[in-house]
């Protein structure tokens, strides 16, 4: 949590501290790209265009959304979208997949993270879509379950390296492991995520993250909103205080459920997610739910 100036200045897990919402969002940007690539090539006869629309869109968004956050990811996304992922649609999904594995290593080692990163791991979300992984997945135990401990090998591994590396004095590649590790870490949480729903916790599951999901832009540009309150207005340490900056996320969310909750009960999209289909499509989309007698 960070207060727009500073971070938070105690790291909750020691030296190594997993930044988990950007690997996330972004393989889950590049899925949710190529579907609606899929969706638009089947409605009309140019749907680059449509993509094109939305991706300035969302730069337009992250622009204004930067006046109040500097750190904001949503130009990042906007512009790798634009220059990468966007051209990727004319590749074979061989070359596709092939880049991705390609840029995601690079960025480990090169930068830890940051647009390579991101562009790795748009690739890597399209691609899966493209090669019918995240189907499978879907509808799947066994696959998740075995992705699921192959990570966390991997994750354990990643973590015990760093050590050793120690020991010898090989420092250099420490922050590339710190960042392998975050992405490990991401395979173990969804992997584990998707058994979960192949379970009866299912709906007790989509009770909880579906209206957080639904509005997942709508709740990003207002969390903004709410810790700068919560730091200028309330005066809350949140940048010196670990323990504030916990409960201050607590609550947000706990907010932001309970509003998504009962805007989905009469819409159906989050305010800024209707805007956001209004300018893909360039014509308004219905947003009130009908009425039920």
């Amino acid at each position: 949590m960070a207060t727009g100036t500073s971070a938070v200045v105690v790291q909750p897990m020691g030296d190594w501290d997993p930044w988990l919402g950007l690997p996330i969002f972004s393989l889950l940007f590049g899925i949710g790209f190529a579907l609606l690539l899929d969706s638009s090539a089947r409605r009309v006869p140019r749907p680059r265009l449509v993509l094109l629309r939305r991706l300035g869109t969302l730069l337009a968004i992250g622009l204004v959304h930067m006046l109040l956050w500097p750190g904001e990811i949503l130009t990042d996304y906007a512009v790798v979208g634009m220059v990468i992922l966007l051209p990727s649609t004319w590749l074979p999904r061989w070359a596709m997949a092939g880049l991705a594995a390609a840029l995601i290593p690079a960025a480990l080692i090169f930068g830890g993270g940051g647009p390579l990163l991101i562009a790795g791991l748009f690739l890597l979300g399209s691609a899966l879509v493209r090669y019918g992984v995240i189907e499978r997945l879907d509808r799947s135990t066994r696959g998740p379950l075995l992705l699921g401990l192959l990570f966390t090998a991997g994750l354990a591994c990643a973590l015990w390296a760093p050590a050793s590396m120690r020991a010898v004095g090989a420092t250099t590649y420490l922050s590339s492991l710190s960042s392998l590790a975050d992405l490990l870490l991401v395979g173990v949480y969804v992997c584990g995520l998707l058994v979960l729903l192949r379970t009866p916790l299912r709906p007790a599951l989509r009770f909880l993250f579906a209206p957080l999901g639904q509005m997942a832009l709508t709740n990003y540009l207002t969390a903004t909103l709410l810790v700068l309150a919560a730091d200028h207005i309330l005066g809350l340490p949140i940048g010196q205080s670990l323990t504030t900056a916990y409960w201050t996320a607590g609550a947000i969310l706990t907010t932001q459920w309970l509003f998504c909750t009962l805007w989905l009960r009469h819409y159906r999209q989050g305010p800024i997610e209707w805007l956001w289909r209004w300018a893909t499509w360039t014509h308004r989309p219905p947003l009130s739910r009908p009425r039920t007698s």
